[in-house]
């Protein structure tokens, strides 16, 4: 049984979520990053991580989708939260810019860059990694934390642009796989481009994938990640899990276990 890290799930979001984690364990996922949105999600995702410790890994952000009608006071008070809650936290996440035509529409691009740029600034003061969120905002998003000097950051469900995976890359950041990678051309294009060392999977647990037939994804779907970029890069199963498992836990700061060094 192949080893698996789901490293982006909003597990918050998840109703039956002690079944779903079992189901997952028992198929091979060694590990979940829960990401947080905002305080309420934060809080729950931290109950949550205490709760499956040393399976659920925590991560505080600030989602650019979930600070409507939001003051500079209710943004100090949400990095407040982060900040006074960073030493149990794995990474800061989920943040990021979203230039999507409805999130614009409440939430300008200039609102957006500026509290990327205190979250960004908060994750290097603590050393933290940073899971990005980057929705039509590639450019943005990828210069806002490189210009920041963040060391390590995840792109999660990459869609766009060659020229920015290849500074992705040589930034040394990672791309996280979802179960996308079964139809969708743009991030197919992506994960096809990122070299082994460089990518990871993740499930966005709870996002409804596929085009004929829909389904709601938990970290279990992992799986469904690991497969198709496997037969999408024509590598072997058990090679894409323990590269990406071992990007992972280097992500994570644990260092690499012997048990998941690469498979030739």
């Amino acid at each position: 049984m192949n080893e698996v890290f789901d490293t982006h799930a909003h597990l918050d979001q998840v109703e039956d979520l002690e079944a779903c984690l079992d189901l997952a364990r028992k198929a091979g996922v060694v590990g979940v990053i829960a990401v947080g949105t905002e305080a309420s999600s934060n809080e729950k995702t931290l109950r949550i991580a205490e709760r499956f410790k040393g399976f659920v890994h925590p991560a505080l952000g600030l989602h650019p989708c979930d600070i409507v009608g939001f003051d500079s006071a209710r943004i100090a008070q949400e990095l407040k939260f982060i900040e006074d809650n960073i030493g149990i936290a794995c990474a800061v996440g989920e943040i990021g810019l979203d230039y999507h035509k409805r999130t614009l529409a409440d939430v300008p691009k200039a609102l957006q860059s500026e509290v990327l740029g205190e979250v960004l600034s908060l994750a290097k003061r603590h050393r933290k990694p940073v899971l990005v969120h980057s929705r039509y905002a590639w450019t943005d998003a990828f210069r806002l934390v490189a210009d920041a000097g963040m060391p390590i950051a995840v792109f999660h469900w990459f869609t766009g642009f060659a020229g920015v995976l290849r500074g992705i890359m040589d930034a040394g950041y990672y791309v996280s796989a979802t179960p996308a990678v079964e139809y969708h051309e743009e991030h197919r294009r992506a994960v096809r481009a990122v070299s082994s060392e460089r990518l990871l999977l993740e499930t966005d647990t709870p996002v409804w994938y596929g085009r004929a037939e829909r389904y709601r994804s938990s970290p279990l779907d992992v799986l469904r990640s690991l497969r198709a970029v496997a037969e999408l890069r024509d590598e072997h199963e058990d090679t894409v899990a323990a590269y990406t498992t071992r990007g992972a836990r280097l992500v994570l700061g644990e260092g690499v276990s012997p048990d998941i060094e690469e498979v030739e």
